[in-house]
């Protein structure tokens, strides 16, 4: 139990707190001796080519070490983040929800809701123009973890008293020295350690993955250990001239290099990155998440206005509006919107080829789990 929460339970009960609770490493923390593997994973082939390669948006100055991404989880899910000690990384990017929220709104250190639903952090290291966000507001993975902690709602911390709190802390010192030499505790290594961390959750050992990975040469047609019924969705997917999916989430990985609009509204309330640039080409348009896990991070889209996968696939068949700003392969030559109208049989096959997107690894690997002592 965190330092706060121990005083305010013993209040509470109507008791005098006569110490404060250890909080030694081996008292709250349960790691191993040995790091875990962040820094050297097995990726197989077709993330190893120039598409995915080359929008690895890793700077020089902060590979992924395991020292590195081991203090990263800790901080993520520290409490102790949080104004109150009540709300941590971890309360709106959850692992068993494809590091999303369930909510459509998360709730912030006082109740508050969050003004766009939370998008999922898989695969952020692969956002080749780095920008994060739904809105593209921050240009680096560095600069875009301070900011929920520094925000009004979401956890109420400034830096400073961040840095301040975390230094009176007993597990951060060895966890600051192991990963940078020595003991120091700053907000530059505070953002380090969260980005190694955040970059290090890759989806990689998907169906789709395993089913890439054994078929020779790249991911292109029908994909070995495949049912024919994921094949077709597999193809709708890609072809333009069907579902033309690929035409924003492309790459092995999904993931579009930057934001676009997909038509949710002809005059969205929201205009998403065009708050950021204040040009009219971008407003209305918003980052285009890695689809891995999507069968986890429901609910869909910035505000979360969609409960299942077959909501968001009718969207594009039938729902998609004439948007000013709309993503080029969501309308016709004539300008006029593109409707899939896809029948029933394909709509299904799209969806199981999303089906397997789905990687349950990050939910159950210990290096992306709860650290904390219970």
């Amino acid at each position: 139990m965190f330092l706060g929460a121990f005083f305010l339970l013993s209040c509470e009960k109507g008791k005098e707190p006569t110490s404060p609770p250890d909080n030694t490493p081996d008292a709250v923390l349960n790691l191993p001796e040995t790091p875990l593997n962040y820094s050297n994973l097995t990726l197989p082939n077709h993330f190893l080519g120039p598409p995915v390669q080359n929008a690895d948006n890793t700077p020089a100055n902060n590979p992924v070490t395991d020292e590195g991404a081991t203090l990263g989880r800790v901080l993520f899910y520290d409490t102790q983040l949080s104004l109150n000690n009540t709300v941590a990384c971890a309360n709106c990017h959850q692992a068993e929800f494809g590091f999303s929220d369930p909510l459509v709104l998360s709730k912030g250190f006082e109740d508050g809701e969050t003004g766009r639903h939370s998008v999922n952090l898989i695969n952020a290291r692969y956002y080749a123009d780095e920008h994060f966000f739904w809105d593209g507001r921050a240009a680096t993975l560095e600069e875009q973890v301070l900011l929920p902690i520094q925000d009004a709602v979401e956890m109420g911390m400034t830096l400073d008293s961040l840095t301040a709190r975390l230094s009176t802390l007993n597990y951060y010192p060895e966890l600051f020295a192991d990963a940078f030499g020595t003991e120091e505790i700053n907000e530059d290594r505070i953002s380090l350690a969260l980005a190694q961390f955040v970059r290090s959750i890759v989806s990689y050992q998907s169906p789709y993955d395993i089913a890439a990975a054994a078929t020779p040469g790249q991911p292109n047609g029908d994909l070995l250990g495949f049912a024919e019924q994921e094949n077709l969705g597999k193809q709708i997917f890609e072809d333009p001239n069907l579902g033309a999916c690929a035409g924003c989430h492309g790459t092995p990985l999904q993931i579009a290099p930057a934001p676009r609009s997909n038509g949710l509204d002809a005059n969205p309330t929201d205009i998403g990155y065009g708050v950021v640039t204040g040009n009219l080409n971008d407003y209305g348009t918003f980052k285009v998440p890695s689809l891995r896990n999507i069968e986890l991070t429901a609910p869909y889209m910035h505000d979360g206005r969609f409960a299942t996968l077959e909501e968001v696939i009718e969207h594009y068949n039938s729902g998609v509006q004439n948007h000013a700003n709309l993503s080029p392969p969501l309308r016709l030559q004539n300008g006029q919107v593109r409707r899939l109208n896809l029948t029933q049989n394909e709509k299904d096959a799209l969806l199981a080829f999303m089906l397997t997107l789905t990687d349950n690894t990050l939910a159950t690997e210990e290096r992306f789990s709860d650290p904390f002592v219970d």
